[in-house]
């Protein structure tokens, strides 16, 4: 009677730990999800946004492109006809003044988009820790239920080890460490 009272203690006490741990565990999971989703909701605004900048910059380019072409030709009209030199200087002016203002906004266009995908890949990375963080989350759970189904302390340490490697992704992606592991992104991308 005894030893039966001693097992079915060790089991409720087994099935405490589990339980606690299952719970902690879904908590993290929980915040990490709706971390997880705002960043992805940002990086595809700011995807967008990258797209967009890189849009006006082609623009631009073209615009660039189109008055150093018009100002050839008026740079050979005047050399075809002298007589029309001067007629021209004054267009000749505008498009060098337009050549000028567009290599500028061009520059400009050109950073401007470059920081919104330098932007994105920052997100990216703060991306792949939570889902670094949710497959460990997600095995620690699993190794939380072998213990409970198999009354065995192993399983659940495998679990607490697990948990603790996903809690570490996790507090990474919130606290926007550099923690990345380039073979387990590639593995798991």
């Amino acid at each position: 009677m005894e030893v039966e009272i001693s097992v079915e203690a060790e089991k409720k006490r087994l099935n405490s730990w589990v339980a606690l741990t299952v719970v902690l565990l879904s908590v993290l999971m929980g915040l990490g999800k709706l971390k997880d989703d705002n960043i992805v909701q940002t990086r595809q605004l700011q995807k967008a946004d990258a797209a967009d900048a890189w849009s006006e910059y082609q623009a631009k380019k073209i615009k660039l492109h189109l008055a150093e072409a018009s100002l050839r030709q008026a740079e050979m009209l005047a050399i075809a006809n002298p007589a029309s030199a001067g007629a021209l200087k004054p267009r000749q002016q505008q498009l060098k003044h337009e050549l000028e203002r567009y290599k500028q906004e061009s520059q400009d266009l050109q950073r401007k988009a470059q920081a919104k995908e330098q932007g994105m890949e920052t997100l990216n990375a703060r991306h792949d820790l939570f889902d670094i963080s949710d497959a460990a989350l997600s095995i620690a759970v699993a190794c939380a239920a072998v213990a409970a189904l198999s009354a065995n302390l192993l399983p659940l340490f495998a679990a607490w080890g697990f948990g603790a490697a996903g809690a570490l992704f996790w507090l990474a992606g919130f606290a926007g460490w550099n923690l990345r592991i380039e073979w387990l992104v590639s593995l798991l991308g």
